[in-house]
């Protein structure tokens, strides 16, 4: 099967906007295009903590930004997460190609099932693009692949909910975007034991679980410098 051209990352002032080259048929829950739509553009948009106060809008602070970007017609997402820190892998099995970015954040880990409540920003935000068209029914089997592989991913790491402290599977605002390209012939089908599954949940695997082992790091790091700060006493 052809192989498309490489997902383009062009960084901008709190963004990063990765360019498809081509209208792809789109899949996600992302906050701003989401559900099922055409789009070439996917943006994440970083947003301080302090910029989202208790009933802010924000979705209408995320279209605003992507107006004065001229991104109205975009596909997306928010993140407090660094934009310094994305991620990207690839996968191919039987000439299926897929190719994945991530930003990863944990402040906000959860369980599925948690109980429900507000909680800080801190998410996990994934495009998934694969090199073949897929019908409406197969993107909707490769969103349940990637999820569960970001699922996996993030169960690796055994960190605990922050709600619970149960193994976090999560976080609470986490957003999946899974693009395919419109022309050719679409797949039916988009399960584990076909091509396009298998390469979807190595990249997904990949690429978050390149996420959560760097998220993981900064958090010791952070913690470490903490707790060896020296004390002031007054003396020496």
């Amino acid at each position: 099967m052809k192989e498309l051209e490489s997902v383009s990352l062009e960084r901008r002032e709190k963004m990063v906007i990765a360019r498809l080259g081509r209208p792809h048929r789109v899949l996600s829950s992302a906050i701003h295009g989401g559900g099922l739509t055409s789009a070439q553009d996917i943006v994440w948009t970083h947003f301080h903590n302090t910029e989202l106060p208790i009933g802010a809008d924000p979705l209408a602070l995320l279209t605003a930004r992507l107006s004065d970007a001229g991104l109205t017609d975009a596909v997306a997402m928010m993140t407090s997460r660094d934009l310094a820190h994305v991620h990207t892998a690839a996968a191919t099995s039987e000439g299926v190609c897929v190719e994945a970015v991530a930003t990863v954040g944990l402040s906000n880990a959860l369980r599925v099932g948690d109980p429900p409540g507000f909680a800080p920003l801190g998410t996990i935000n994934l495009l998934v693009r694969i090199s073949v068209p897929l019908t409406e029914a197969a993107l909707v089997e490769a969103i349940c692949i990637v999820t569960e592989a970001r699922t996996a991913a993030v169960a690796s790491a055994s960190w605990p909910s922050r709600r619970t402290g149960a193994p976090a599977t999560g976080t609470g605002t986490d957003c999946i975007v899974v693009a395919a390209p419109l022309a050719g012939t679409a797949q039916p089908w988009c399960g584990k034991h076909t091509a396009a599954g298998s390469a979807l949940g190595q990249a997904t695997l990949s690429v978050i679980g390149d996420g959560v082992r760097t998220w993981v790091a900064q958090r010791a790091e952070r913690s470490r410098r903490r707790t060896n700060k020296p004390a002031h006493h007054g003396s020496s």
